[in-house]
């Protein structure tokens, strides 16, 4: 699955350890999601942002936001002057599920807009 793949997919509701990904999975798509990496020992995904202002760092919250709500699949985000850093997991898998990588993938197609 590719990065346009993901990206165009929706996510589904996932509840449950059999919803988790396992390792192999989720490195082979940590490889189509430029700049990401594990966290927490592998039960995340992160990246950081980089913006020229607040102002551009707050408009990229809104999208994500809207795409989250949309979604029903919110990512953990701390944000100051120019900068977002946005934590992706499943709570109720208890690690990483498609459904992350699905929204990693949407937020790398709003900023390729």
């Amino acid at each position: 699955m590719n990065l346009n793949d993901l990206s165009t997919r929706h996510c589904q509701p996932r509840k449950g350890k059999e919803h988790a990904l396992g390792a192999d999975d989720v490195t082979n798509l940590l490889r189509e999601l430029p700049g990401w990496q594990l966290h927490d020992n592998g039960k995340a995904i992160v990246k950081d942002f980089k913006f020229k202002d607040f102002h551009h760092t707050l408009g990229f919250i809104n999208a994500v936001g809207f795409m989250a709500n949309h979604e029903d699949h919110h990512p953990d985000l701390e944000a100051g002057y120019g900068h977002c850093r946005l934590l992706w997991s499943t709570h109720d898998v208890g690690g990483l599920s498609l459904n992350d990588f699905i929204c990693a993938a949407r937020v790398e197609s709003l900023l390729a807009r």
